[in-house]
């Protein structure tokens, strides 16, 4: 069968992972007995390296077992099905594969529900090769194969492959680009994936919204330690509201007078506004006495997301002075004209559909910020400056160039991560966008710590980082595509069919009128830069 030979592949894989496995041993043996050490070898240095090279060497072998594990469970299947006679009645399919399931079930100790969903995962991501061969040679874990599993259920075969194909192929068209999918951490990937399945869903994101802000709830789960979980289920635009404020009041209520984190405080504040805040019973509800830090846990306070505390010294949230939060819409120029439905990007949450990005701009949105796009590419264009103080509409350009804090491996997102600049100043690094990116505190930290060494950034690339052993991890920056053009907007056989043109189709952007300005001839300091970022956007009736 065409699965066996994945299996063989992946078998070969797991030999020389454990013969590499051996070979480290042996030299970590001989280091920590002193033979053949030179007297220039720092042995404890190498000795750290040696573990670091093993960890590799296991999460390549993790990948390949993985991967024979899950194409047995696919095969195990597939030949219990082939025992059957061709013209076998449905139950008799059902009632085999029943029995298959359960027997996989025992020989992994699992429960039979997880059984049948490990069998439905193996299927979908042994049916995708590229998936299948990337698990083989080491390169992908099986909690990222999943991943692909569970973005591809409801795409049709054809979208399976296109998704599998843009990730691990390439040569594909519009190939993704940045740090490979093993190499991204699993949220990060599920991020990218989910994003592309956003845009080529066979359903649109308008109608697929639609059908979820019917499915809209609140729900319950206690948790132990006398703690309980609220979980809200809303409109991408709703939620993002909600955290954005609750964020911003809690940055409002820290000082030098305050003990809570800013964890402990954004559940306190949303507790004191959904029961009341400044009331007796309200503050009652939330948490005892004002000020403390939310260490009584056990307490048995119902109180949401698991913080136990009130909401502090001030007892009317309403009254604090909340720091103005901006939230990054990127709207492709054509969603925003309603030429097309082409899915929005909303910072800190991923694709919106148009109609959603255009309502925040139509309502005049206080924290919408506009970012100008390149439609070739998808890619924010730069405005760059000169002197070292940044401005707000280059760190909120960071801020959507990169996504997130760019140390590898970590997702924070936060509107308080630092811009930072990759060369120091005074090292003759300039205050452009080639030379900035966005560091959580915890990161920026470590930079100035530890020789942890970041590349030069793009226009549209995040930078990636060389660790203080030498190991280079790729940049995990944003997957942006082009634009989808209009059928008929330009005279082009590419567009006309219905295809997106390729950069080098469009026309060239000039200015054909006297009146009209080049954007590359303006001076990043002219304050035209400064008036069009402050004008309001009107959509015409």
């Amino acid at each position: 069968m065409e699965i066996s030979s994945g299996a063989g592949v992946a078998l070969e894989g797991v030999h020389a992972s454990v013969a590499a496995l051996d070979a480290l041993d042996c030299e970590d043996s001989f280091l920590a007995a002193g033979v053949g050490v030179g007297a220039d070898v720092d042995v404890l240095q190498r000795r750290y390296e040696l573990r670091l090279a093993r960890l590799e060497v296991v999460k390549r072998l993790e990948a390949q077992l993985a991967a024979v594990k899950a194409g047995d469970v696919a095969e195990a299947v597939a030949i219990q099905n082939a025992m059957l006679a061709p013209d076998a009645p449905v139950h008799e399919r059902t009632y085999a594969e029943m029995s298959a399931v359960e027997e996989i079930a025992g020989a992994l100790a699992i429960s039979s529900s997880a059984a049948g969903a490990f069998v439905e995962q193996s299927r979908r991501v042994c049916a995708l090769p590229p998936v299948r061969d990337a698990m083989s040679a080491g390169d992908l874990s099986w909690q990222h194969a999943r991943i692909v599993a569970d973005e591809t259920e409801g795409l049709t075969p054809d979208g399976a492959t296109a998704l599998a194909a843009h990730f691990f192929d390439p040569d594909a068209p519009n190939p993704a680009r940045g740090a490979a999918p093993g190499e991204l951490v699993p949220s990060r990937f599920r991020a990218k994936v989910r994003t592309w399945r956003e845009r080529h869903h066979p359903e649109t994101l308008e109608q697929r919204h639609a059908k979820g802000v019917a499915d809209r709830r609140m729900e319950y789960t206690p948790d132990r330690d006398g703690m309980a979980w609220i979980s809200l289920c809303l409109p991408g635009d709703t939620a993002c509201a909600i955290w954005n404020r609750t964020t911003a009041t809690a940055r409002g209520l820290q000082g030098p007078n305050e003990p809570r984190t800013i964890t402990q405080l954004r559940p306190d504040i949303a507790a004191s506004l959904l029961l009341g805040a400044g009331t007796p019973a309200g503050e009652a509800a939330a948490g005892e006495a004002a000020g403390r830090t939310g260490d009584a846990a056990g307490t048995g306070a119902g109180s949401i997301s698991g913080a136990g505390s009130a909401a502090g010294s001030n007892s009317d949230i309403g009254r604090v002075p909340t720091p103005r939060a901006d939230v990054l819409v990127m709207v492709p120029v054509f969603s925003l004209l309603g030429i097309t439905d082409e899915p929005a990007e909303l910072d800190g949450h991923g694709p919106i559909p148009a109609s959603m990005a255009r309502k925040l701009v139509a309502d005049g949105a206080e924290s919408f910020y506009r970012v100008l796009v390149d439609p070739r590419d998808g890619a924010p264009l730069e405005i760059g400056r000169t002197r070292y103080r940044l401005t707000e509409t280059i760190k909120q350009w960071i801020r959507m160039r990169d996504g997130k804090c760019t140390f590898p491996g970590c997702t924070n997102r936060t509107p308080d991560n630092d811009t930072d600049h990759l060369t120091a100043w005074q090292n003759g690094g300039t205050t452009g966008v080639r030379n900035l990116g966005q560091l959580c505190p915890k990161h920026h930290r470590l930079k100035h710590a530890r020789p942890w060494i970041p590349d030069p950034a793009t226009d549209n690339r995040s930078p990636g980082w060389t660790s203080p052993t030498g190991r280079h991890y790729n940049p995990e920056h944003p997957d942006p595509e082009p634009t989808h053009w209009p059928a008929g907007l330009f005279p082009m056989p590419a567009v006309t069919q219905g295809v997106d043109p390729s950069p080098e189709d469009l026309p060239q952007w000039e200015p054909d009128d006297d009146k009209l300005i080049d954007l590359h001839d303006l001076s990043p300091e002219d304050p035209v830069w400064a008036e069009f970022f402050t004008k309001p956007f009107v959509l015409s009736g």
